[in-house]
């Protein structure tokens, strides 16, 4: 009886897509919607309160960073008996790194729901984070055990070819700087600027290849400036020089 008057709530709700969206992304329906709506709400369109109180998704997100790790963690340490520490983190580092992050949360079409400011809502690094605050809501809306199948169920098990995964390298910069090395060109990163203001600033990085601007990326880190940057580097010179030294 409780299934039914759910699914009828549920039916009249004004959240129904969402509701929607969410099972078939997770395969089960939420109960406590709103912190899966707190989950896609950035900082910079924090909820604001009369006492000066800002809500957003950033308290879900440390949460559910570290759900994922554990999660992943787990996993790989039961389905790789015999591979040792390095080989684990590894393994953890290139499923739960932002680029992986950033792509399935795209590819999940969670950047629909996201609700950001006009100013950072093209900022990449926004979408792995939302959907790890998802990982947070599910945490505290369902329970770890619950968790922890929805997570290696319905995102490890089917968004990631582990055995390709053991010779893919995410570390785009250092990808693009080996690159430069062997075939004898100078790779810059430079900073050129920032913007915005306490939460919301962002950082701007440029690739110069032999003193000639390729590619820049925009991230609210410049660690992840640079790693954005590399990746549209890298793209461009397999066009240009039409090379396969980056697979």
């Amino acid at each position: 009886m409780r299934k039914i008057w759910f699914r009828i709530r549920i039916h009249f709700s004004n959240d129904k897509k969402f509701y929607i969206a969410l099972k078939n992304i997770f395969g089960f329906w939420p109960e406590n919607i709103f912190l899966y709506k707190l989950a896609l709400r950035h900082k910079s369109a924090a909820l604001e309160f009369v006492n000066g109180e800002r809500l957003s998704n950033e308290r879900l997100e440390f949460l559910g960073d570290a759900i994922l790790d554990a999660v992943v963690a787990h996993y790989l340490f039961q389905l790789f008996p015999l591979r040792d520490e390095g080989f684990l983190t590894q393994m953890r580092s290139k499923i739960v790194n932002r680029q992986q992050l950033n792509a399935l949360s795209h590819h999940l079409g969670l950047d629909n729901y996201i609700v950001a400011s006009r100013e950072i809502n093209h900022v990449r690094s926004i979408n792995g984070n939302a959907l790890e605050a998802l990982i947070g809501a599910l945490f505290l809306d369902k329970g770890f055990k619950f968790a922890e199948k929805v997570i290696i169920n319905r995102i490890l098990k089917i968004h990631f070819d582990l055995d390709e995964l053991q010779n893919k390298d995410f570390n785009f910069k250092s990808k693009l700087i080996e690159w430069g090395q062997k075939e004898k060109h100078q790779v810059n990163f430079l900073l050129r600027g920032e913007t915005g203001k306490g939460m919301n600033k962002q950082y701007l990085v440029e690739v110069l290849i032999d003193q000639k601007k390729i590619s820049e990326g925009r991230d609210f880190s410049i660690k992840g400036a640079e790693q954005i940057a590399a990746e549209k580097a890298i793209l461009r010179m397999k066009e240009i020089f039409s090379t396969s030294s980056f697979n």
